[in-house]
C-alpha cells in the first residue's frame, strides 16, 4: 500500500498528500510519517515544489486534528457518562490538565501512536480549542518540516531515515509507557515502604 501511495503523491502532487494527511489526521492507519519523509526527497529531486507541499500538508493534518477534536468533543456526555465515574479515568484527567499542553506538542511528531487518543481526550476534557489549535499547528509544523526536512536532506536514502524515525518512535512509546507505569505504581510502594512490608 505504501509503494502505491508514494506513486500516487508522484503523480497528483501535493494535493493527494494533503488529503492522506486529512485523514491520518481522522485516525485512519495510513502511513503519514513515510509520506511526509518521501515528500521531502521529491521536492529535492523537483517532482514536488516545497513551499505549496509544506503549506498543503500543514493546514490539512490541521483540519484532521480539529475534526478529531470536534469528535471528542461532542462525545463528551457519552464519554463521560461511561468513563468518569473511574479511578483511572479522574487520574488520566488530572495528568491531562497537568500535561496537556506539552502532550498535545510531543504526540504531533514524536509520539505519535497516541495522537488520537490525545486529541479526542482533548475534546473531550473541553480543552480550550484556542489553546489546543496552538499546541497542535506548532507540533505539526515540527512534523512537516522536521520530517520532511530529513527526507530532503537525505534524498534518496530517505528509506533509512523512515526506518530509523519508526525505530525512535517505537522506543519513545516505550519510554512514555514506562513513565506511566513506574508513576502509577509509585504510590503503592511508598504505601509498602511505610508499612515495613
Amino acid at each position: 500500500m505504501s509503494e502505491f501511495l508514494l506513486t500516487q503523491v508522484v503523480n497528483y502532487g501535493a494535493p493527494l498528500l494533503g488529503v492522506l494527511v486529512f485523514i491520518g489526521g481522522l485516525g485512519v492507519p495510513l502511513p503519514c510519517t513515510l509520506l511526509v519523509i518521501a515528500a521531502g526527497a521529491f521536492v529535492r529531486q523537483g517532482f514536488l515544489p516545497w513551499h505549496v507541499t509544506a503549506l498543503i500538508s500543514i493546514i490539512s493534518v490541521i483540519m484532521g486534528d480539529s475534526l478529531s477534536y470536534a469528535m471528542g468533543y461532542y462525545a463528551r456526555e457519552k464519554a463521560l457518562d461511561r468513563f468518569s465515574h473511574t479511578r483511572r479515568w479522574k487520574k488520566a484527567e488530572l495528568t491531562f490538565r497537568k500535561w496537556g499542553a506539552l502532550s498535545i506538542f510531543f504526540s504531533r511528531f514524536l509520539v505519535t501512536a497516541i495522537a488520537l487518543p490525545i486529541t479526542l481526550l482533548s475534546g473531550v476534557t473541553r480543552y480550550s480549542f484556542a489553546k489546543w489549535l496552538r499546541y497542535d499547528a506548532l507540533g505539526e509544523t515540527v512534523w512537516i518540516f522536521g520530517y520532511g526536512g530529513l527526507g530532503y536532506l537525505f534524498g534518496s536514502q530517505w528509506e533509512t531515515v523512515n526506518d530509523f524515525l519508526g525505530n525512535f518512535g517505537g522506543l519513545a512509546l516505550g519510554v512514555v509507557v514506562l513513565i506511566f507505569g513506574i508513576r502509577q505504581a509509585a504510590p503503592q510502594w511508598a504505601k509498602r515502604k511505610r508499612s515495613g512490608r
